[in-house]
Parts: C-alpha cells; structure tokens; sequence
C-alpha cells in the first residue's frame, strides 16, 4: 500500500512539475486550451491584431524590449515593473516601447486562459517572436517556462552604448553567456530599428573630437543625416537603422554597414572589426540570416531566467503581485 501511494506522489509530483517548475523548453503551455486556441496562439494573434491595426513597427519595439530586459537581471520582465525608480526610468529605457501590447497580451491570456499563470517574461519573448515573423522574418521556436523577477531598479540598468568599442561590447554580451556571432547577429534586430541624431551627432561633425565626421561614413550617407540631423535644432529625430529595407526583418542591414551606411557607430565597427567582419560577409554571402537569427534570439531569450519556484508569475505585468502564494509542493 505504501509503495502504491508513493508511486502515486511521484507520478504527480512529475506531472505537476514539468508544467509548472520545469526548466526553460519550447513547448511549457502545451495542453493548456484558451477557446479553441492554445496560450501560444492568444498571443500571435494579439500582436498580430495590434500590428495591423496600431503600429508596423512594434517588431521594432519589442526587439528593443526584449534586449533592453534581457540584459538587465535576465529575461524576467523587470522591465515591465512601474515605480518612481524602475528600470523604466532609466535613461537608456525611457524610449523602450510597446507596454500596452505586453498589457493586452496578458489580458488575453487572463481572459481567454482561465487558470493557466503566463509568465510576463515569457510573453514578451513570444510576442517578440511573432512580431519578427509578422514583419518579413522567419519562426523560430521560443522556449518558455519563465517567472518574473520582483526587482526593478533604474541604477541597474548598465547597457552598451551606441559607441562601444567592437572588444569591449563583445566582453559584455560574453559576460551574458553570448559570443561575438551571436552579437553581431543581435545587433541584425536593428534591420527594423531606428535612432535618434542625439545618438550618432558625433559622428556627422566632431567625430573622436577631431572637428569632423567619421571616415567610416559613407558620404552619401553623411549629406543624407545632416539634412536630418543638424548640427543646432530643437528636435531630436529619428533615422532607420537600415537604409534598405528599414520596415523588413532581412539581412539587408549587414549589406548597408559593408557599404558604410551604418548609423551607429557599432553598427559600422562589426563590418569593419577583424574580430566580427567575417561574419558579417557571412550573413551578406550566406543564405541561413533567419535561421541564425533565430538561434541568437533564442540564447537571449535563456539569460539569467528564473524558472521552477524561482520569481513568481504576475497577476499584471506593470506590478508584483500583493500576495505571493508558495508553490504547492507534496514531500
């Protein structure tokens, strides 16, 4: 008897696990029915929706969203979180875009998924996801099984700046468990992204203080930024980071900087840096951009996450929830 009931606990003590704390895999909502949709499926529509209807370039946006969480405290949505000194109020985030989306989202999934507990964190990497896909880009399988962080707090955010050095950069996504190509096929996201001049002002007339532009921009470039970017003005605009297709998830972006039409300076340098050039040939030359686009996002998605009985899954995405309740476990 006893050995049968101790059979039992550890049948559903399996069961109850790989859905709720098992670790980071594609495929962690499967069997959960939202109507006749799965929770996957509530949230390619919504952005799907929410793309056609109010913005084309939020692939864009949740690019940034998803790097800008990622590379502070791991994936765990601590972006979301409001407060007087959140990650939101930082200053490299206060252009980050896209909370109503993740918002509807997790309506949605509330809505239409009763019972079921999506993780903000994941939803954002989902999303992401279908937003590439919706602008041109291919599917890629976003693994999922994240629980939100409750720590949201303006003096960590330590990202990158547009003019870090090739070395330095390649040492801080390193230091993230991402290498060099998945760093240059990171910045690819900038294919639908866009920059304001306060950015890149540097480069169009007192680039490394010399007085005047960087010799890595293409002069045709360089007259084209200048009309947009003067050197006095009251307005700080915004340019696509890709002069080819700026509203595509393609490799076109990696072509513009071997042309010199890279508008940030990081951009230029990976095109032109021995220690990320070849890779960029590669992508130019080579046929498999989405595929390893895909994977890179995937790595991302995996940095620092908070899985099993680690974080908790919010009941709203801009807040931690008031009252925890601890993981039912059975010993």
């Amino acid at each position: 008897m006893s050995k049968a009931v101790a059979l039992v606990i550890v049948l559903f003590l399996g069961l109850f696990s790989d859905h709720c704390y098992g670790q980071l895999r594609v495929g962690f909502y499967k069997g959960i029915k939202c109507g006749q949709k799965d929770v996957e499926g509530v949230v390619r529509e919504v952005v799907k929706s929410w793309r056609f209807t109010k913005d084309k370039t939020i692939a864009a946006a949740l690019l940034r969203m998803q790097f800008h969480d990622c590379f502070v405290n791991g994936c765990d949505a601590s972006i979301l979180l409001d407060g007087d000194n959140s990650e939101k109020k930082a200053g490299a985030n206060k252009s980050v875009r896209g909370y109503e989306l993740i918002d509807a989202i997790k309506q949605a999934l509330e809505t239409e998924c009763q019972g079921a507990e999506v993780s903000c964190a994941d939803i954002i990497s989902l999303a992401t996801r279908d937003a590439v896909l919706l602008s041109g880009g291919k599917w890629y399988n976003v693994e999922t099984g994240r629980r939100d962080g409750s720590v949201s707090l303006a003096s960590n955010v330590n990202l990158p700046g547009p003019s870090i050095s090739v070395s330095d950069s390649i040492k801080v996504f390193a230091s993230k468990g991402l290498n060099a190509p998945d760093m240059v096929y990171l910045l690819g996201g900038h294919t639908v992204g866009t920059a304001h001049c306060s950015n890149f002002q540097d480069r169009l007339y007192n680039y490394k203080k010399t007085g005047g532009p960087d010799p890595a921009m293409n002069k045709l470039m360089l007259f084209s930024l200048r009309m947009k970017c003067p050197r006095s003005s009251n307005f700080d605009n915004s340019v696509p980071l890709d002069m080819g297709t700026p509203s595509v998830v393609d490799n076109s972006f990696y072509q513009q900087i071997k042309w010199g039409n890279g508008v940030l300076e990081i951009d230029q340098q990976i095109a032109l840096d021995p220690l990320t050039n070849k890779t960029v040939d590669d992508i130019v030359q080579g046929p498999d951009f989405y595929t390893k686009f895909g994977e890179a996002m995937v790595k991302l998605g995996r940095v620092e996450v908070l899985t099993g009985t680690q974080g908790e899954v919010r009941k709203s995405c801009r807040a931690v929830n008031n009252n925890n309740k601890k993981p039912f476990i059975l010993f």
